[in-house]
């Protein structure tokens, strides 16, 4: 068999863990997480390539912002439209649920992806910490009623429970064709991104419920050596009293955060990272078409 490669859209809700599984699923971190909704603004690709043995494939993971009603700021549409495109040229949809409650969000989800009319397969998450697993039938049930799946997986995505399982089902929807991407890359994003990424979810996990969404981190310097990586981020706030509550008394916040995205960083560029922080604040940016553009928020693939 020649080599087989195709794309695969992971959809769902805000914060149902969408991130964390396709980043267990390549075996190597390239999307962020935290426990808040809307972690990921952009479509984030994540490259697993396997050439071993007879069958050599790639699958090409879409990481999409959850879908959400709620759109009250432009930040918020072009997120809703980064998701709703996932849904336009992929070969495998994995529609992922949290079995404890069904939402709105849920709703609207479900119903993207039955108007797509693509292969998708029902992958149900956190199954970890349901104890008797009758209690998921109902929503299977529920589900299935509805439109018809290729599969249903139960998975623990931050256990790494049932991924072999739910691989090898990804992989047999796989068309022959040649790979897209060379088979030593992971994402399609640039390191400067993820740089700004990482520096965002550790401000993220610092933060807490403290700061709205109303945050977001520029990459103002950045360049590489084999020995050092200097970078120079801002994160943008809206107002005065959320960068005080960024910087924390005496910078100890914002040193915080910088030594935890500082010592990632380090384990992903494989060399030493001088890394500086800066806290501004950016009056409306969230609302701003021009300004999210400029941040790489624009919604498109």
């Amino acid at each position: 068999m020649g080599q087989r490669c195709g794309y695969v859209a992971i959809v769902g809700r805000p914060n149902v863990g969408k991130s964390t599984l396709m980043n267990h699923l390549i075996g190597q971190k390239v999307s962020i997480t935290s426990r808040r909704p809307q972690t990921t603004r952009n479509q984030v690709l994540g490259i697993d390539t396997h050439t071993e043995g007879d069958e050599q494939y790639q699958v090409i993971y879409v990481d999409t912002p959850g879908l959400h009603r709620e759109e009250p700021r432009a930040i918020n549409r072009m997120m809703n439209r980064a998701a709703q495109g996932a849904l336009g040229a992929v070969d495998l949809v994995l529609f992922l649920v949290d079995p404890f409650g069904w939402n709105d969000d849920d709703e609207l989800a479900f119903h993207r992806v039955r108007q797509s009319k693509l292969p998708t397969v029902l992958v149900i998450n956190k199954v970890d910490k349901v104890k008797d697993k009758q209690e998921l039938l109902p929503l299977i049930e529920k589900l299935s009623a509805q439109t018809s799946f290729s599969e249903i997986v139960p998975v623990s995505a931050l256990q790494g429970t049932n991924l072999d399982e739910l691989k090898k089902i990804i992989d047999k929807a796989l068309p022959e064709q040649p790979w897209v991407f060379p088979e030593d890359m992971v994402t399609d994003r640039s390191v400067r991104y993820l740089a700004a990424e990482l520096v965002r979810e550790k401000l993220m996990r610092q933060m807490g419920a403290e700061l709205p969404y109303s945050s977001t981190v520029e990459i103002e310097r950045f360049t590489e050596s084999e020995e050092l990586c200097d970078i120079s981020a801002t994160i943008l706030v809206e107002r005065a009293g959320q960068r005080k509550m960024v910087i924390g008394k005496d910078a100890s916040r914002l040193k915080k955060i910088g030594t935890q995205a500082r010592e990632e960083l380090e384990r992903l560029l494989g060399c030493k990272v001088m890394l500086r922080l800066f806290v501004k604040v950016k009056s409306g940016w969230a609302d701003d078409v021009r300004a999210l553009k400029s941040l790489g928020l624009d919604g498109n693939s």
